[in-house]
């Protein structure tokens, strides 16, 4: 019961962080530059993990885990973070995150294929239940022109979270699950910065309090303690049931952004509602013994 009860808790607190993280980098990147504010918000997470790391150093074993760090980093972190900020500037947000949200429907197919997760008719209709409730929140997103180039980015964005996601729970045995976060995003946030050092210019940040709290705040609970919470959640769970609640992110996205930056609550709003809480209990529905 305390370890459902602390399931139930862990997956509250990543929803509502995961969720404001929207409008909240929506207002940092007003006063700096993406793949710059990217860098900046992953290596002080990174640090952050590295200190709570710390007590546990002989678990790290970088010399001999180094390519699954390395590995990780670049699918958790470089190319989700990456395809993000840069597709974003090709296609309307909402078509974009529609999108990037097909990634539990990936993950549930992926997690049936190569981790050996049970699928059935209720799962499977579950999943793409969600897709549409996600789908349904963003249809204002579909206005405008679509780039070809920007789908292909957001679509690269949810099946490098997918992959990650597959890729760390195939190495959960193999590594601390605590080292294996903090590396992932260490390794990233330095990666990212690099690129954005190169590309984007320091002097373009605005070093306000608005851009400093928000980039403190996602740095520690949306990165740091995250992630960390997302991987704990996939390592005990099953990775498909884990990521079917990530549909619910866009809700709190869009109630947050209701709140911080004005946006208008629409009838498809309640639609998506409806089908993203649908799709939780389908999902999360035990099937009979001979459905597999």
């Amino acid at each position: 019961m305390s370890g459902r009860n602390q399931t139930i808790a862990l997956l509250t607190f990543l929803v509502i962080v995961w969720g404001i993280n929207w409008p909240l980098s929506k207002i940092a990147l007003s006063y700096a530059p993406p793949l710059l504010f990217a860098g900046i918000r992953t290596v002080i997470a990174g640090i952050i993990l590295i200190i709570a790391a710390l007590p546990k150093w002989k678990q790290l074993q970088f010399r001999r885990l180094w390519p699954v760090y390395l590995t990780s980093a670049i699918l958790s972190i470089v190319f989700y973070y990456g395809f993000q900020t840069i597709g974003l500037q090709y296609v309307p947000s909402g078509l974009f995150s529609a999108i990037v949200f097909l990634q539990p429907v990936l993950l549930g197919i992926f997690a049936w294929i190569w981790l050996g997760e049970s699928m059935y008719g209720l799962k499977i209709f579950g999943l793409l239940l969600g897709f549409l409730g996600v789908a349904a929140l963003s249809i204002g997103g579909f206005n405008g022109s679509i780039s070809p180039a920007g789908v292909l980015l957001a679509l690269a964005s949810a099946l490098s979270w997918a992959f990650a996601t597959i890729y760390t729970k195939r190495n959960a045995a193999r590594v601390d699950m605590l080292w294996m976060t903090a590396m992932q995003i260490m390794i990233g946030g330095v990666i990212l910065l690099a690129a954005g050092s190169t590309m984007e210019s320091w002097s373009a940040i605005t070093w306000n309090s608005a851009f400093i709290v928000n980039t403190l705040f996602i740095a520690v609970f949306v990165i740091a303690l995250g992630w960390m919470v997302y991987f704990k959640l996939i390592n005990e769970g099953e990775a498909g049931k884990v990521g079917s609640f990530t549909f619910l992110i866009p809700l709190i996205s869009i109630g947050s952004s209701v709140v911080l930056l004005h946006e208008q609550i629409t009838p498809n709003l309640i639609v998506g509602m409806l089908l993203i809480v649908g799709s939780i209990i389908l999902v999360n529905v035990k099937p009979g013994r001979s459905a597999r």
